[in-house]
C-alpha cells in the first residue's frame, strides 16, 4: 500500500461525533508514552501530523485520520499515565468502549507495546478487554530498535507469555527510527481495506 494522502479530519468524543460513510477504521491503543503519535508519523509517512508530546497522557479525545481517502487510523487516549486524575480516566475509558461497542467500521487494533519491557497490568487488561469484544488484534512491539539482539527471543518470550495471543492475532516487531515493521502494518491494512472495497 502507497500513503498518498493523510489528515486528521475528525476529533470526536461521543457516537454522533463520528465519521459517516462506512469507510473502514483501525483503532491505535496502547499505554501512554508507547510511541503511538511516531507510529502513525511513521506509517503516514509525516513527521508532525500526529503531535508527539512531552507530556504523556495529552491526547484526551477519539482522533480520527483519513488515510487515501478511503480508510480511518484512530488514535485514542493513552492509559496508565498516573497524572491523569481518576475521573478523567474514567471518562477517557467510557469515550473508548462506546465507541468499541457498536462501531460496525471498525475492523482491527493495533495495540502498541514497548518491546523493551514485560507488559504491564493495564497493557493485559486492555488486550483482555479487546477480546471480550471479540475484536482482531495485531500486537505491535514498538522501540525495537532499542533491543539489542541478544535480547530479542527473550523479551519476545516474556510478552507472548504475558499477553497469551488469541488464535488469529498477530505480532509485528516495529520502530520509527528504521521504519521495521512499518511493510508489514501497511499490508495488513492493505488487507483489510481491499475486503471493503
Amino acid at each position: 500500500m502507497k500513503i498518498s494522502s493523510a489528515k486528521l479530519d475528525i476529533i470526536a468524543v461521543r457516537r454522533s461525533q463520528y465519521p459517516q460513510g462506512n469507510k473502514p477504521e483501525f483503532l491505535l491503543v496502547g499505554r501512554s508514552n508507547v510511541g503511538k503519535s511516531s507510529f502513525i508519523n511513521t506509517l503516514l509517512n509525516q513527521k508532525n501530523l500526529a503531535r508527539i508530546s512531552s507530556r504523556p497522557g495529552k491526547t484526551q479525545t477519539l482522533n480520527f485520520y483519513l488515510v487515501n481517502d478511503n480508510f480511518y487510523l484512530i488514535d485514542v487516549p493513552g492509559y496508565g499515565y498516573a497524572s491523569v486524575n481518576h475521573e478523567q480516566q474514567k471518562k477517557m475509558g467510557l469515550m473508548i468502549e462506546e465507541y468499541l461497542e457498536k462501531r460496525e467500521e471498525m475492523k482491527r487494533v493495533f495495540m502498541l507495546v514497548d518491546f523493551r519491557m514485560k507488559p504491564t497490568e493495564n497493557d493485559v487488561l486492555m488486550y483482555q478487554f479487546l477480546k471480550y469484544y471479540n475484536i482482531p488484534v495485531t500486537l505491535v512491539l514498538t522501540k525495537a530498535d532499542k533491543v539489542s539482539t541478544s535480547k530479542k527471543e527473550r523479551n519476545l518470550k516474556v510478552i507472548k507469555d504475558t499477553i497469551n495471543l488469541a488464535v488469529g492475532d498477530d505480532l509485528v516487531l516495529f520502530s520509527s527510527v528504521t521504519k521495521q515493521g512499518k511493510d508489514e502494518i501497511l499490508k495488513i491494512l492493505e488487507n483489510f481495506v481491499i475486503e471493503t472495497i
